[in-house]
C-alpha cells in the first residue's frame, strides 16, 4: 500500500473540519506511523503509559478493563476513521487502568504524545479538530451512561441496533455484551427475537 492509500482516510478526516495545503497535510501526516494488527493484538496494557494515540484506517480498537477476578469492561471502541487512545494516561502521562486492544485485524496509524501535542501547539486547525473530536466523544460517552443506568437490556439492544446494526455482526458476541453491560446469554435471547 502506498503513502497515498495509507493517509488518505486520516488527510479526509482532517479536511471535514479545516483547510490545509499539500504542504501542510503531508507535513501532517509525516508525524504518524503506519501499523497492521492481528486480531486480539494488544496496544496498550494496564500500568503502562499510553504512548500513542490512534487513527484506525480500517478495523476496530477496543478500550477495556479488567478487575481482579479477571472480568473485562469495554470502556470505548474506536471504528474507522476515528482517534482514540486511553485518554487519561495518554493525556496525563501516566499509568493507564486500561488496556488497548485490537479487536480484529487493523490497519491504524499512531502518533506519540510528544508529536500529538506539538501538533497542537503548531499546526493551523488542529485545535479545533482535536476539540470537536472531544466533544463529540464526550457526548457519546455520557449517553453510553446514562444508557447503561437507565435502560433495561431490551432497551439497550434496540438502540444499538438503531444505531449501528452492522456491530452486531461484526464483533464478538462477548463484546457486544459486555458494552452494552448486559450478560451474553440475555444479548443471545435478544438476538434471537429478532
Amino acid at each position: 500500500m502506498n503513502d497515498a492509500d495509507v493517509y488518505g482516510q486520516l488527510k479526509q478526516y482532517l479536511g471535514k473540519h479545516i483547510t490545509v495545503s499539500d504542504e501542510q497535510l503531508a507535513l501532517f501526516c509525516s508525524k504518524f506511523k503506519h501499523k497492521k494488527t492481528k486480531r486480539g493484538e494488544i496496544l496498550l496494557r494496564a500500568d503502562e503509559i499510553a504512548p500513542y494515540s490512534y487513527f484506525v484506517n480500517n478495523g476496530c480498537l477496543r478500550v477495556y478493563m479488567m478487575d481482579a477476578e479477571g472480568r473485562e469492561s469495554t470502556r470505548f471502541l474506536i471504528f474507522e476513521n476515528s482517534v482514540g487512545t486511553a485518554f487519561p494516561s495518554f493525556t496525563l502521562q501516566e499509568p493507564s487502568m486500561a488496556y488497548i486492544q485490537s479487536v480484529e485485524p487493523s490497519e491504524i496509524l499512531y502518533i506519540t504524545h510528544k508529536d500529538f501535542n506539538g501538533l497542537l501547539d503548531t499546526f493551523p486547525g488542529w485545535e479545533r479538530v482535536y476539540r470537536i473530536d472531544l466533544e463529540r466523544e464526550y457526548i457519546a460517552s455520557i449517553r453510553r451512561i446514562e444508557s447503561l443506568i437507565t435502560m433495561d437490556a431490551k432497551q439497550k439492544y434496540n438502540l444499538l441496533m438503531s444505531k449501528n446494526p452492522a456491530l452486531i455482526q461484526r464483533l464478538p458476541s462477548r463484546i457486544i455484551a459486555d458494552y452494552l453491560g448486559i450478560s451474553q446469554e440475555t444479548l443471545s435471547r435478544l438476538k434471537s427475537k429478532k
